[in-house]
C-alpha cells in the first residue's frame, strides 16, 4: 500500500474518531429534543435561523461533554466488550486529544449558546456539562442511583430551548423536563440489563449488575412507564397542546408500557433490546405530536 493511501486512511480513521468521541446517537436526542423545547415556547412565527443556531450551540455542548466522557471512562471501557472499540482504548487517539477536544467544544458550545440565546440557557448548557461529568459519571462506580442522578441533565436540553425562544422558564418548560426524565429509565436500565455482564467487568454499578434477578430493575422500568403516561399527558391539560396530542400521547405512552410489561414477563436480552428500540420510537413520535398539535400562545 502506497504512503499516500495509508495516510488518507490514517486521516480518515482519525476523523471517524473524532466523530465518535462526540456520541452521535445522544447528539441526535439532544438535536430533537431542544428544537422541541424551542418549538413549543416560542410566540408567533419561528424564527428557524435562531433554531438552528440555539441547537447548533447545544449540540456543542453535548458533544464536548460527551468527548470528556470518553476521556474520563477510557479506563472503564477497556473492560467492556460494546465500548472497547472506542477511540481511546483502541489506540486510534490519545486521552489528551479526547481532552482537548472535549475542552474546546464545551467551552465554544456554551459561548455560542451565551451569544445566541442569553445568560440563562448557557447557564442551563454548563450546569448540565457540569453535573453529568462531576456528579454522573463518578458516581456510576459507586450507587446505583448514579442512573437517577444522570437523568437530570438529560432532560435539560428542551428546557434550553425553551429559553432560548422565551428568555425564562414556566411550568411548561418543566413538563418537558419531566417527559424527558422518566422516558430515561425505561431507555438506560434496558441498555444496562442487556449489557450487565459488561457493566459488571468494569465495575459500574448499574441497577442490573447488583440486581441479578432484574425484581427492582423491570419494577423502576414498569413504574416510570406509567408514571409517563401521566406525566405525558399534562401538556393537552395547561394548554401546550390540543386533543391529537392527548389521545395520541395516550396511545403512545400506553404502548410503551405495554412493551415494558411484556419485557417484564421474562427478561431476557432479546426482550429488553426491543423495549430500547421501542423507547428510541417514543420520545421522537411524542414530540411529533405535541409539535403538530401545538396551541398557539
Amino acid at each position: 500500500m502506497s504512503t499516500a493511501r495509508t495516510t488518507e486512511l490514517t486521516l480518515a480513521s482519525r476523523a471517524h474518531a473524532y466523530v465518535a468521541l462526540t456520541k452521535p446517537d445522544v447528539s441526535f436526542l439532544v438535536l430533537i429534543t431542544t428544537a422541541a423545547g424551542y418549538y413549543m415556547g416560542v410566540h408567533g412565527p419561528v424564527d428557524w435561523l435562531h433554531l438552528i443556531q440555539t441547537v447548533f450551540a447545544t449540540m456543542l455542548i453535548a458533544a464536548g461533554t460527551a468527548a470528556l466522557n470518553h476521556y474520563i471512562e477510557r479506563d472503564s471501557d477497556r473492560y467492556m466488550r460494546r465500548t472497547a472499540g472506542r477511540p481511546l482504548p483502541s489506540g486510534v487517539l490519545q486521552p489528551r486529544e479526547a481532552l482537548w477536544f472535549g475542552i474546546v467544544l464545551s467551552i465554544a458550545g456554551a459561548l455560542d449558546l451565551y451569544f445566541t440565546a442569553g445568560p440563562l440557557a448557557a447557564g442551563l448548557g454548563v450546569a448540565t456539562c457540569l453535573s453529568y461529568l462531576l456528579a454522573y459519571t463518578p458516581l456510576k462506580k459507586r450507587t446505583v442511583w448514579a442512573t437517577f442522578i444522570g437523568a437530570f441533565p438529560g432532560a435539560i436540553p428542551p428546557m434550553i430551548g425553551w429559553v432560548a425562544a422565551t428568555g425564562s422558564l414556566d411550568r411548561r418548560a418543566w413538563l418537558l423536563f419531566g417527559i424527558l426524565f422518566l422516558w430515561q429509565f425505561p431507555h438506560f436500565h434496558a441498555i444496562a440489563w442487556m449489557y450487565r455482564e459488561d457493566y459488571a467487568r468494569a465495575g459500574i454499578l448499574m441497577l442490573p449488575v447488583v440486581d441479578r434477578e432484574g425484581t427492582r430493575t423491570f419494577r423502576q422500568i414498569i413504574l416510570t412507564a406509567a408514571a409517563l403516561v401521566g406525566v405525558s399527558l399534562l401538556p393537552a391539560v395547561v394548554g401546550l397542546a390540543g386533543v391529537v396530542y392527548f389521545f395520541g400521547a395516550l396511545v403512545v405512552s400506553v404502548a410503551l408500557l405495554q412493551v415494558c410489561l411484556w419485557a417484564a414477563t421474562s427478561k431476557t436480552n432479546a426482550r429488553a433490546k426491543w423495549l430500547m428500540h421501542a423507547t428510541v420510537l417514543h420520545i421522537p413520535v411524542l414530540l411529533g405530536l405535541m409539535i403538530y398539535d401545538k396551541i398557539p400562545h
